[in-house]
């Protein structure tokens, strides 16, 4: 698990190329509210959250559970799925606008169908549409 990076992954690297290049900067990273969102603009209250399918639980491509030491793994996941959700329902509850993209939707065949989707709505809420 030392292995896992924290920020900087690629999958938060594919997200913030795809704002920059969409024209969507000015964005702070690993900013100071819960959850510490990957990419968040605070002056408009908006962030997304990039998390990988693994450690996250993802709901599209239910990962794999390991097969030994079910009784750690088990509770570790429950507790990270809980957390995300606690995170995601106090910023909505401050106002914040919370976008969730998984890790799997970063994949060649789905990423373009992802950003067609967000960009618009990141343009809308950040007023640059």
């Amino acid at each position: 698990m030392k292995g896992n990076k924290g920020k900087d992954t690629k999958p938060e690297l594919v997200v913030r190329q795809r704002l920059r290049e969409a024209g969507l900067t000015g964005y702070r990273l690993q900013w100071k509210v819960p959850g510490r969102p990957d990419v968040a603009y605070p002056g408009k209250k908006v962030c997304i959250f990039v998390n990988g399918c693994f450690w996250h639980r993802c709901p599209h491509c239910h990962p794999s559970m390991p097969k030994t030491n079910l009784e750690y793994w088990v509770p570790k996941f429950k507790r990270n799925v809980e957390r995300d959700e606690r995170n995601v329902r106090i910023l909505e509850e401050q106002g914040w606008r919370v976008h969730v993209i998984w890790e799997c939707q970063l994949k060649k065949k789905t990423v373009d169908d992802t950003f067609d989707r967000l960009i618009p709505l990141l343009k809308e809420e950040l007023g640059r549409a």
